[in-house]
């Protein structure tokens, strides 16, 4: 998916003792987006901290890094023949036959490094550079801001595509409010800009300005014009999408005090985890003490500040911990956290409640977003047939009032609630619309300039499309679990061979270790036999991946 960005000028910040005033270049290919105000100063810091917060997000990537042992093997290439000269040095005859096959190694050897030679250092040089220097080029879409008659937020995206984050703050938050147009638009957010959001003090003046002066321009030539395109892959896309529909959705919810966050966070840096399960298990008891336990290492923390509230008792686990951690800078100027958790190995959403302002942080199932790859939850969530009358009616009355509610739209539209829900979970999945978790209402927000192809986005792979129908048609029999000795789940179904085949079963298994990962299986079908697990599991494996998801 391909994202093309024409900024006016770039972001810049005016810095001196007694105030700051930033200016954001927005895209000025998309709607015209203004908003100018002053920071309220008793609320500098809280700011600081939460964009700040953000800022960690947008260039944060846990996935593993392999090491890198390129020079091992230019050193162990250069040196092998007469590494293997030398063992073999006892035996005259080999070493009369290895010494012309060396010379000649030698010779091919020196010709390859001197042709690959300028090729590597250029490339080593490149991403160091990159990484050094000018670390805007590793963040793969600039942020998302989006200014409304009551709240302006920010949103973002990890380039691991594992987290969320989006920061809104209330009109209250500003003083001295200029004119504004509301909208959505892409800002030129640099690392330099990150630095200067450093320095915001409460002493000194703070003045934020998106600018409009990029609408006015009219030609296209001028010279404090920049472009950006980048090729986004459809995962990308993918992952933030499933964010705004797992928004939607019920949840466990409950408070956390600041000090409890404060504990999760010590425990994660104080301890690190070498085997699995690494999840932390939350123990929800109705009138009694949050209570998380932290795999492997069994540490059990009570929260006595914050009691479970709901009416049932739930056992929530979730992995990808050590993303928590960026929450760390919000815990001194945070009133409380609100916790939402979708289920076991379901995404998870942290929000922190700081003065008029709230800083939602959404973490998908897994930190290597596997779960999302290998079908744990789809794109789309199951909602009713809408015709596009309707549809276009929702989209209508949301987007000419920003904001609503679903039963607030279904009493406008005189429509049934469950059409209007099904018609905004459409939109969230097009991009157009982002649940407000905090208000409990849906917003109008474009992700993006041009209508997304949303079909092209509902599944990873054609395998997750398949099973998505075998599961839709109930064409999955005598699934059966058993918990393992060794620990994990196994799980064994007949599967019908396609939904147009529905005669011929495929005899289906599947192993879940500790952390739910799938870690072997195996079918009867031609596609398993043909490719084992070499290419990923069949669609009658993620069949019983998804309906196991369900039933935990």
């Amino acid at each position: 998916m391909k994202f093309e960005y024409r900024y006016f000028g770039n972001s810049q910040v005016s810095d001196s003792a007694t105030a700051t005033s930033m200016q954001f270049a927005p895209d000025t290919l998309r709607t015209p987006t203004y908003f100018a105000a002053t920071l309220q100063s008793t609320l500098a810091l809280a700011y600081r901290e939460a964009i700040s917060a953000m800022h960690d997000v947008v260039v944060s990537d846990l996935r593993t890094q392999p090491k890198d042992r390129t020079a091992y093997f230019a050193w162990l290439a250069e040196n092998e023949a007469s590494l293997l000269a030398d063992f073999m040095a006892q035996e005259k005859e080999l070493r009369e036959k290895i010494t012309p096959l060396r010379a000649e190694l030698t010779k091919v050897q020196n010709q390859k490094y001197g042709l690959m030679q300028p090729f590597y250092k250029a490339q080593r040089e490149y991403f160091d550079y990159l990484y050094k220097e000018n670390r805007d080029m590793w963040i793969v879409l600039d942020p998302v801001i989006t200014v409304h008659p009551d709240k302006v937020f920010f949103e973002c995206f990890s380039r691991d595509e594992s987290t969320y984050a989006s920061l809104s703050c209330r009109h209250s938050v500003f003083k001295h409010l200029g004119e504004f147009a509301c909208g959505t638009t892409n800002i030129d957010y640099s690392s330099a800009l990150y630095d200067e959001f450093q320095k915001i003090r409460a002493y000194k003046e703070t003045r934020f300005e998106i600018q409009a002066d990029g609408f006015q321009v009219q030609t296209g030539h001028d010279e404090q014009y920049h472009e950006a395109k980048i090729d986004l892959p459809d995962s990308w896309m993918r992952g933030f999408l499933q964010v705004s529909t797992a928004m939607s959705m019920p949840a466990h919810k409950l408070d956390l005090h600041p000090m409890d966050v404060h504990s999760i966070c010590h425990i994660l840096r104080r301890k690190t985890e070498r085997v699995g399960p690494r999840s932390i298990r939350f123990i929800l008891e109705s009138g009694q003490p949050i209570t998380m336990l932290f795999e492997p290492w069994g540490i059990k923390l009570v929260c006595q500040r914050s009691v479970f509230t709901g009416n049932e008792a739930a056992e929530v686990r979730i992995w990808g911990r050590r993303r928590l951690l960026t929450l760390e800078r919000l815990i001194a100027v945070a009133d409380k956290f609100s916790v939402m958790l979708m289920g076991t190995g379901l995404p998870s959403f942290w929000i922190a409640h700081l003065p008029d302002m709230d800083y939602t942080l959404g973490l998908s199932g897994w930190t290597a977003n596997d779960w999302s790859r290998a079908g744990q939850f789809d794109l789309l969530a199951p909602r009713l047939d809408v015709d596009d009358s309707k549809a276009q009616a929702v989209a209508h009355a949301l987007s000419s009032q920003w904001s609503a509610s679903t039963a607030s739209l279904a009493q406008q539209l005189q429509l049934d609630s469950k059409l209007v829900a099904s018609a905004l979970t459409g939109l969230m999945q097009a991009g157009r619309v982002v649940y407000d978790a905090v208000d409990q209402v849906a917003r109008w927000r474009d992700l993006v300039r041009e209508p997304i192809n949303v079909a092209s986005l509902r599944f990873a792979s054609e395998r997750e499309s398949l099973a998505a129908q075998l599961v839709h048609k109930n064409l999955l029999l005598d699934l059966q679990s058993a918990n393992l000795a060794g620990g994990g789940i196994e799980w064994k179904a007949s599967v019908s061979a396609s939904i147009t085949n529905t005669k011929k079963l495929s005899k289906t298994m599947i192993r879940l270790d500790n952390d739910d990962r799938l870690v072997e299986g195996n079918c009867s079908c031609d596609y398993y036999v043909r490719n084992r697990m070499f290419r990923g599991p069949c669609e009658h494996m993620l069949a019983i991946r998804q309906v196991a998801n369900s039933k935990q």
